[in-house]
């Protein structure tokens, strides 16, 4: 559920990190339902909504509210607004009047995010996986880009949602980088890289 409080905004929980109940915006599953709206708009089929996507991924805000309130008619701006707000892991930016998903797209979007900066990156992968991801690289798949974790815990978090062992796969960035593989920061956890050739991958036991 996502509740509102007086001080803090949108939070999700019982109560806000001030302590304060809060008022309730959108229940469990209401908060599900908008979460997976706004995902499939923002990442997969803008063009099923009317919605003008630029290279960059954004769109325009109201125009995804009102695309929004022809399916559920009890939702509204603010509470479109809750969803991203209360988001622990990120998921969308607002600027001005645009919105959009800051990872996980299926349409061809080219994101203007920030060049990674760290020498190293993580990837989990299953047993099964994995020695042909070291033979050919790691390519996107269903999404426009490879999703790369920015430390080992996060790549083994990520890839235990698929796998209840995965083996964990270390990219050499700097080198891939300087060899013309881009790579952009979307998040403090998340980045974003096209293909990645073998050379650049080794392997650490998970």
């Amino acid at each position: 559920m996502i509740k509102k409080c007086p001080t803090h905004g949108a939070f999700r929980g019982m109560e806000c990190r001030c302590g304060d109940a809060g008022v309730l915006l959108l229940n469990d599953e209401q908060t599900e339902r908008l979460g997976r709206f706004i995902s499939g708009a923002l990442r997969h089929f803008p063009d099923d909504l009317g919605l003008a996507m630029n290279q960059h991924g954004w769109v325009d805000l109201d125009v995804l509210c009102d695309a929004m309130k022809t399916r559920y008619k009890w939702a509204n701006k603010e509470k479109l607004l809750s969803i991203v707000e209360s988001d622990a892991k990120g998921r969308y930016e607002i600027q001005g009047r645009k919105i959009r998903a800051r990872y996980g797209h299926s349409v061809d979007v080219e994101l203007d995010f920030p060049e990674n900066t760290l020498p190293e990156l993580y990837y989990g992968a299953s047993r099964e996986e994995v020695d042909i991801l070291l033979e050919k690289g790691i390519k996107p798949m269903k999404q426009r880009y490879v999703h790369l974790s920015t430390s080992p815990e996060k790549a083994l978090e990520v890839a235990k949602i698929h796998t209840d062992d995965p083996i964990l796969i270390v990219i050499k960035a700097e080198e891939a980088q300087k060899d013309g593989v881009r790579m952009i920061s979307a998040t403090e956890t998340i980045v974003l890289s096209e293909e990645i050739a073998p050379q650049y991958l080794g392997l650490i036991q998970g």
